[in-house]
């Protein structure tokens, strides 16, 4: 008798494919599943061609814009940049203070504003400081800087 596993894989659903198949090759070394050849044919799926709004079909300028607009799609992560531009400085204090969001949360939200660019922290002693990163800054009002003149020129409907 011939058996045939045939396992698709995401990088989501390796961990369980790999248990099953462990799981089989357990149940055969027991002797309570009876085959003469097991054959495991794996596919991995790179989820980068799954699906056109993945990454990778867009410019690396596009997917830097995107990821700083995303840090600036919450609430909250525009009252930090506010707040930092009204201090005009950098901030060691806890900015708990000045948002009704419990610590871990902002703490959260700055890591995602720090990650995108978007703000820079340097520790001091036990603290860290943030403050705004203007290079960043400055691609963005580069970009829509085009844009608004692209759409102030443009001659349609």
């Amino acid at each position: 008798m011939l058996t045939v596993a045939v396992a698709w894989l995401r990088q989501d659903t390796l961990h369980i494919t790999r248990r099953v198949f462990l799981s089989c090759i357990n149940l055969f070394e027991k002797k309570i599943l009876e085959f003469n050849s097991l054959i495991v044919i794996l596919r991995y799926t790179d989820h980068n061609t799954m699906g056109a709004t993945k990454t990778v079909h867009f410019t690396e300028q596009q997917n830097h814009i995107a990821n700083i607009t995303k840090a600036l799609g919450h609430p909250a992560r525009i009252a930090i940049i506010e707040y930092l531009l009204k201090v005009n400085t950098c901030i060691c204090s806890d900015i708990v203070d000045e948002l009704p969001l419990a610590q871990s949360t902002i703490s959260q939200h700055l890591k995602e504003l720090k990650n995108a660019g978007l703000i820079k922290g340097n520790i001091e002693g036990t603290s860290i400081c943030y403050c705004i990163d203007e290079n960043t800054f400055a691609v963005l009002k580069a970009y829509f800087g085009n844009i608004i003149l692209s759409v102030n020129n443009q001659k349609c409907c």
